[in-house]
Parts: C-alpha cells; sequence; structure tokens
C-alpha cells in the first residue's frame, strides 16, 4: 500500500510535504497517511481533525501520523486521538529516522531551540508546472496574534549556497517556475554570514540558475523589503510582478495593536513605489476582519485599503484566537460581526479581482500552461487554454469571468 499525504495551509507547507515524502520513502514507510496540519487558525485545526477522522474509517489499517504546526503547538490534542499512530514535530518531519525508529508515540521537540534550517532535497512536486523552494524558516517577531513562532521557532536562514544548488536541481528535474518561500521571507539572510537579503538572493538565483524562467516570491512583508529587492522587482523580468502582502489591516490603531511594523501609508506607498517600476504589477494581501476592539471606522479603513493600494487579490480571514497569544486576551469582537466584515472583505476582493481580469481582455500574454488547461500569466492571473502542460505560449486575451481569463494561442 502506498503512503499518501495530505496538507494543510501554506506554500511553506507544501514544499514540506514533498520533503516529507522523500524522507518517508527513505524510511522504507509503506500503508500510512501523512497529516501536515496548520495551525493559522482555529479552523484549521478543526480541519485537520475531521479530514483525521475520515481518514481511519477510508483506512482502518494504515498508520496515520500527524505532524507540521497544529503538531507542534499542540501535540496533546492530537494524541488524545486513537485514530493517530505517531505525532511528529517540525524538526522531526525533516528526518527519516523519526517514521521508522522506535520511541515515544510523540516526537515533538522545543521548536525555539533550532538554530539552524538546512537545505531540503526535492526532486519533484506531484501534478504541478512549478515548484515551491523553501530558503527561510521562523520568525523572530511576535504580532499578538499569531502562533506560528511557536510552531516554527525563530528566523533561520539557509545558506545561498544550499539553495542556489535546490534551484539548479528542481529547474534540471523540469520545473522552469520556482516558488520563493519561507515563514518570514523578508527576513532572509539576517543570521547567516555577511547577513545577505532577499534581494542578494534573488540576484544570485537569476545569474546563476539561467534555467529559472520565472521567479516568483511567496508572501512578503513589504516593511522589510531590501533595496536590492526593489531594484530586482525592477530590473529582473524573470522576477514575476505578482506581489502578495502580509497586511492584516488598513487601520493605523488594529496595526499597532497586532504588534505589526508597517502602517496603511507605508502600504500605499510599496504598492506605488513597485507599480511605478513594473506597471502590470499585481498586488494580493492576507487581511484579519474583525480583530479585537476593531470598531466600523477601523473595520471601513481595511475596506476602503483594497482600492488605494490596488489590492486585487484578498486572502481574508475572520479573527481566529489562538491560546497564549495577547491579542486571544483582548476584548474580543462578536463572531458574528468578524465573519459579516470578512464577507464583505471578500466579496470586495472579487471585484477587485474581476476589475483586474477585466483589464486584460484583448491583451497579449506568455502563460505558463498546468494541468487542466490552465495557463498562469506573469502575474498569476488563472487563463483557460487549450495547451500542453508545462510549456509557455503566447496567448491573447479573449475574455474574463469571475474564476479568470479565457484565451486563445495567438
Amino acid at each position: 500500500m502506498s503512503t499518501d499525504i495530505v496538507t494543510f495551509g501554506c506554500r511553506l507547507n507544501a514544499y514540506e510535504s514533498e520533503a516529507i515524502r522523500a524522507r518517508a520513502a527513505e524510511a522504507g514507510l509503506a500503508d500510512a497517511v501523512i497529516v501536515n496540519t496548520c495551525a493559522v487558525t482555529a479552523e484549521a485545526v478543526r480541519q485537520s481533525r475531521q479530514t483525521i477522522r475520515r481518514l481511519r474509517r477510508e483506512r482502518p489499517h494504515a498508520k496515520i501520523v500527524v505532524t507540521g504546526c497544529a503538531a507542534q503547538t499542540e501535540r496533546g490534542t492530537y494524541a488524545a486521538m486513537a485514530e493517530v499512530d505517531l505525532v511528529l514535530g517540525n524538526q522531526e518531519k525533516l528526518r527519516a529516522s523519526s517514521y521508522f525508529e522506535p520511541g515515544e508515540r510523540i516526537r515533538v521537540n522545543d521548536i525555539m531551540s533550532v538554530r539552524e534550517t538546512a537545505g531540503q532535497m526535492v526532486d519533484s512536486f506531484e501534478g504541478h508546472t512549478r515548484a515551491f523552494l523553501e530558503v527561510q524558516n521562523g520568525c523572530d517577531h511576535r504580532c499578538t496574534f499569531c502562533i506560528i513562532p511557536f510552531a516554527r521557532g525563530n528566523s533561520r536562514s539557509v545558506p545561498m549556497g544550499a539553495v542556489i544548488a535546490e534551484a539548479r536541481r528542481l529547474t534540471d528535474a523540469g520545473f522552469p517556475e520556482l516558488v520563493l518561500t519561507g515563514v518570514d521571507l523578508t527576513a532572509y539572510g539576517a543570521d547567516l554570514p555577511g547577513a545577505p537579503t532577499l534581494g542578494m538572493l534573488v540576484r544570485k538565483i537569476l545569474k546563476l540558475v539561467p534555467a529559472v524562467r520565472r521567479l516568483r516570491l511567496s508572501s512578503i512583508d513589504s516593511i522589510e523589503a531590501d533595496p536590492e529587492l526593489l531594484r530586482a522587482i525592477a530590473e529582473e523580468e524573470r522576477l514575476m510582478p505578482h506581489f502578495h502582502l502580509s497586511v492584516q489591516s488598513g487601520d493605523d490603531m488594529i496595526l499597532k495593536r497586532m504588534k505589526r511594523r508597517h502602517t496603511r501609508a507605508d502600504t500605499i506607498a510599496f504598492c506605488e513605489t513597485v507599480r511605478h517600476a513594473r506597471p502590470n504589477a499585481a498586488f494580493g494581501a492576507d487581511l484579519i476582519a474583525g480583530f479585537p476592539t476593531e470598531t466600523d471606522v477601523m473595520f471601513d479603513n481595511s475596506l476602503n485599503l483594497v482600492d488605494e493600494a490596488g489590492l486585487s487579490i484578498l486572502h481574508v480571514f475572520p479573527f481566529s484566537p489562538r491560546p497564549g497569544t495577547p491579542a486571544a486576551r483582548m476584548p474580543q469582537v462578536p463572531a458574528g460581526v468578524a465573519r459579516e466584515r470578512a464577507a464583505q472583505l471578500r466579496a470586495k476582493g472579487e471585484a477587485a479581482t474581476i476589475a483586474r481580469f477585466n483589464a486584460l481582455r484583448n491583451t497579449t500574454q506568455t502563460l505558463l500552461v498546468e494541468r487542466g488547461g490552465i495557463g498562469r500569466t506573469e502575474c498569476f492571473a488563472p487563463a483557460k487554454i487549450d495547451a500542453a502542460p508545462g510549456t509557455f505560449i503566447a496567448a491573447r486575451i479573449t475574455g474574463a469571468a469571475h474564476n479568470g481569463l479565457l484565451a486563445e494561442a495567438a
């Protein structure tokens, strides 16, 4: 029987799931399901537990291993589930020995003791035309709502040489597009000798790995964007003009209570600077609705930020108090209000997305074609087209709908 992996959460988890697949194979694990969990919201934890119960019904004899961020922060939650055979922490999941060595049913270390992040050897991403590449892990910041530093530990970076070697390995395996991932990507390099920056890393990859035809960044903290990164955005055409920002709120008081490091003006200024350098740039953002103490006026500032910064792809979360975080002890907004505000933000984001799609009508775009007849533009807009997966094609955008573009070969 096979070993399957179920992944929740972010692109970093997606990358690590491929590393887990390789380590589990090295360990000879068979007839198993590995659930790589997310801890960012209580809903993510609930969904993972629901999935584990379903998996046990579907595969009564398989070994069920639970790992990832929620396993790191809530080991007892999963250890109490009769369906679970083994609980591994975020460090343990990347070691082949964790899957076959006899020992405790719960193997979760103190993640804060981890000081280094080694490059993981990943040669494939099943079903994908682009590959993720982990260059950083952990976070030194302590935003009042966020549990992730306690799941991932403090910030640590993969040395440049290891990143370049992994980029070459992935392009050799047939992936012309790479996505750099991390928990706090723009913190890259601060812990390495010489303190290289994310911008320097981007330049180095594009110089030394010419087979990378497209390089993308996952979520970034715009206030940490270094000057070299801004120059790379302006000068490197292979660095794709799609930027997802960790914004969280459009109100300065809420940002202060979140312990964020930027203001709403900083977000607007960053988008204006990048748009001046790359007029075709598209911007996404993470936004939290219903953060403790958020008033209607404060929420309106988040709604208005979508237009003022030109955001067109929103990831919206109703506030979810995570035990042990300062925000969980603040005066709470009623859950129903948070959900209603989240719905308003999502509707605003959908309208902004449709407007961006409509602006691309009658233009010619280069698409990287994925499975299912979907290609992605440089600014990551999906376009339906009849072409072979894994190929680049010049396409004319003939129409737009709420879920993407229509295209035909130019």
